[in-house]
């Protein structure tokens, strides 16, 4: 672990900050805004629309912060479709938004970074292709956006999706274990061991992924309190299994900082010490949640997920949720000026940490446990899944009263239970069971996508 104690985890620290762009430090004493963005869809008709679309952006963003008073800034560019399969396309955006950050910087001193996320492109009509021609292009969209200006290299990798998409509609935890846990996790140490090389090469930081692909997917299925397409104790062991999965880009050479979409990342963060950025109530531009102040609490950089470019009253919708995260950054930036900032945490915190079980596990505190589980046996991918999810649900049986479920939330978990019991602890059999069994049921998984 990180951290001697989970006491010890807060926003804007982490023990192993990370410096990127310019002048910019993440996790050294202070929170910055992140701000995440979409072009509208007729800019990608042609690249000269698309980099004026992105040069706007861009823009706008740090005129704002500049107008406002902010000293600091990331801007993250997820890519469309076009950039990341035709990577010239993303190395010119990039090359065309460093441009005009590094005129803002040397005139007025602003800090800033930019991240750069190609797309997983790695699929095609029926099936995932996670190696061969597409990784290629892929690799070569990472090249392209590194040697032309992005200081953070990122991506949201869809390994084991075509399992695990069979697995939450059926409730089926043993396969979300398989699908995130294993799956995932191999594919997470093959790319992201060449994503490294990539940022060595060109100077740059191999940031962090997300396991927005399933445990995301797990959450928005899951929904709001008076959804029942899928128990939200169900969603959060996806979400407690996505964990050593997300850390797996760490060990093959990531450093942070995290992905904002990886609600994962408080958990990630007790164990590797990494910086990590959040979403969360400032990103209900694009989606809600539950949980929306507690992912707050040990973030470095804090962002609204992502907003089409577009016009607003205040601005640009840029311009507005750069100047809203930056307000909350600048809180959370007094707070721990003036010595104030585990009160402003848990004050995030136990404004939902009761509100669902989602929320309840990934408070920092159980976070921390769950981290702890992970460890025990952190060389086997297997294992250290199965722990991640056997530790979720003991607190979750085991909750403070405050935490009021439904029966049908207490019924998926005594389901979830039963069916974690039930499992083996031999890595080998459960890896092999489970090749056979899902070759068979769902026909779309291809087992030398992952090497097997």
């Amino acid at each position: 672990m990180a951290y001697a104690s989970a006491d010890d985890m807060i926003f804007g620290n982490s023990p192993n900050p990370v410096k990127a762009g310019l002048d910019l430090e993440i996790g050294a004493g202070y929170t910055t805004p992140e701000v995440n963005y979409a072009p509208r869809p007729e800019a990608g008709e042609t690249k000269e629309k698309l980099v004026k679309e992105y040069e706007r952006i861009t823009r706008d963003i740090m005129e704002r912060m500049v107008q406002v008073g902010f000293p600091a800034v990331v801007l993250e560019t997820e890519h469309v479709q076009q950039m990341t399969n035709n990577p010239t396309w993303g190395g010119e955006v990039a090359n065309a938004q460093k441009a005009i950050m590094e005129d803002y910087h040397d005139e007025y001193g602003i800090k800033c970074a930019l991240r750069h996320t190609p797309g997983d492109i790695r699929e095609d009509r029926d099936y995932l292709q996670l190696r061969g021609e597409k990784y290629n292009t892929l690799m070569e969209s990472f090249e392209e956006v590194a040697s032309n200006g992005a200081d953070l290299l990122s991506i949201e990798t869809m390994g084991g999706k075509e399992v695990f998409d069979r697995a939450i509609l059926r409730n089926d935890v043993p396969g979300m274990l398989f699908a995130i846990g294993c799956l995932g996790t191999m594919d997470m140490e093959y790319i992201w061991q060449d994503i490294a090389k990539v940022a060595k090469k060109n100077n740059v930081v191999a940031a962090g992924d997300t396991d927005c692909a399933q445990a995301n997917t797990a959450m928005f299925i899951a929904g709001g309190l008076l959804d029942k397409n899928l128990a939200h104790t169900l969603a959060i062991i996806a979400r407690a299994i996505s964990a050593p999965r997300t850390l797996a880009a760490y060990e093959a050479g990531a450093v942070g900082p995290g992905k904002d979409c990886g609600y994962e990342n408080t958990i990630v963060k007790s164990i590797a010490g990494v910086p990590i950025a959040q979403e969360g109530k400032s990103s209900t531009c694009a989606h809600s949640d539950v949980m929306g102040n507690l992912v707050m609490q040990c973030c470095d950089l804090w962002s609204n997920e992502s907003v089409e470019y577009h016009g607003e009253f205040g601005g640009t919708t840029v311009q507005c949720w750069s100047e809203s995260l930056a307000y909350d950054c600048a809180l959370m930036n007094v707070s721990l000026q003036t010595g104030q900032s585990k009160n402003l945490r848990d004050m995030m915190v136990l404004s939902d940490k009761y509100r669902d079980p989602q929320g309840y596990i990934l408070a920092y505190d159980n976070a921390y446990k769950v981290g702890e589980a992970i460890v025990k046996d952190s060389d086997d991918i297997y294992l250290r899944a199965k722990n991640a999810a056997v530790e979720c649900v003991n607190l979750l049986e085991n909750a403070d009263p405050k935490l009021q479920m439904t029966r049908f939330e207490k019924n998926a978990l005594a389901d979830a239970s039963e069916a974690l019991a039930g499992l083996t602890d031999d890595s080998d059999k459960f890896l092999s069971d489970s090749l056979e069994q899902y070759k068979k049921e769902v026909k779309v998984f291809r087992p030398e996508n992952y090497g097997l």
